[in-house]
């Protein structure tokens, strides 16, 4: 049997072949063209759920300016951000804004400390004065209560920032909460350790040999150390509420559902969306062909 001749079971040409019936190909879904430009076609792409706006599973969400706001493309998703990009300048006024605020609730939280952390009982001496007890407590005791409310202050502060400052989310952010957080400890710690000061420097100056009185909290654990007299190095303890704000933001950073760290529109959504999109169902059979059109080839 010559190629030109059709087998007997065959009314024609296979749907591959050049020539086939429009009615044996596969039926395949309409190009969408994006009204931002009508002229430009774009590439096919599976039915969607015109009442929800829910794109198919595998496409891409282009948005075109100027367009009705939801477009296809191939490849992955692409969702704006919910909120505009700040410029480079707004970004780092609002970072430093953040970490002068941080910076100054150190006085609450140095305030808190000094009325948590216990004084220190000493006596008084010739060339100035002493523990009263040989090993004594309550210097333990201010650096654990300045060590746990620091730390607690870098945590909420990290929070406080993912949360307010959403356009700056990214190292911006991270370092608003870090500085931020370092400046409330030294803020804390030099309005904690001066409350009660001036009381005890005047006892120490003025009170006989041999007087006990207490001395206000202070750091042991913690502190500045000047680097060949001019450079300040800080330690201990005072750095706890930095690296609680560090790991704070950095672990919301690494858990957040969106890659710009920031919310996004989800895909045929109107505005913002917390919620996740469900996984779409996939396509529904074809019709079957008209009455009287030619059926498939078999085999």
């Amino acid at each position: 049997m010559s190629a030109d001749t059709p087998e007997p079971d065959r009314p024609g040409r296979r749907p591959d072949e050049p020539g086939a019936p429009a009615a044996w190909a596969e039926p395949g879904p309409p190009a969408r063209v994006g009204p931002a430009d009508p002229h430009r076609a774009r590439e096919p792409v599976p039915p969607y759920d015109a009442t929800t706006g829910v794109p198919p599973y595998g496409a891409a969400v282009e948005y075109v300016p100027g367009g009705s706001g939801l477009e296809y493309a191939a490849g992955y998703p692409l969702a704006p951000p919910a909120e505009p990009d700040l410029s480079r300048g707004r970004a780092v006024r609002l970072a430093l804004l953040a970490v002068l605020a941080s910076s100054v609730l150190g006085v609450p939280l140095g305030l808190l400390w000094a009325a948590l952390a216990p004084d220190t009982p000493v006596l008084k001496v010739a060339d100035g004065a002493i523990y009263a007890e040989p090993q004594p407590e309550q210097p333990i005791a201010a650096d654990g209560w300045f060590s746990l409310l620091g730390l607690g202050f870098g945590v909420l502060a990290a929070l406080a920032l993912w949360f307010l400052l959403r356009r700056v989310r990214g190292p911006v952010g991270l370092l608003a909460a870090v500085f931020g957080a370092f400046g409330a400890a030294l803020v804390a710690w030099q309005v904690g350790r001066r409350m009660g000061l001036a009381g005890y420097e005047r006892l120490l100056e003025d009170a006989p040999v041999g007087q006990a009185f207490d001395k206000p909290a202070d750091l042991r654990a913690g502190g500045i150390e000047w680097l060949l007299g001019v450079l300040p190095v800080p330690h201990g303890n005072l750095l706890l509420p930095a690296f609680g704000a560090a790991v704070t933001y950095t672990l919301l950073a690494g858990w957040s559902r969106w890659p710009s760290l920031r919310p996004e529109r989800e895909p045929g959504a109107p505005g913002l969306s917390w919620e996740s999109a469900g996984t779409p169902a996939p396509p529904a059979a074809p019709e079957p062909p008209a009455p009287g059109a030619a059926a498939p080839p078999r085999g």
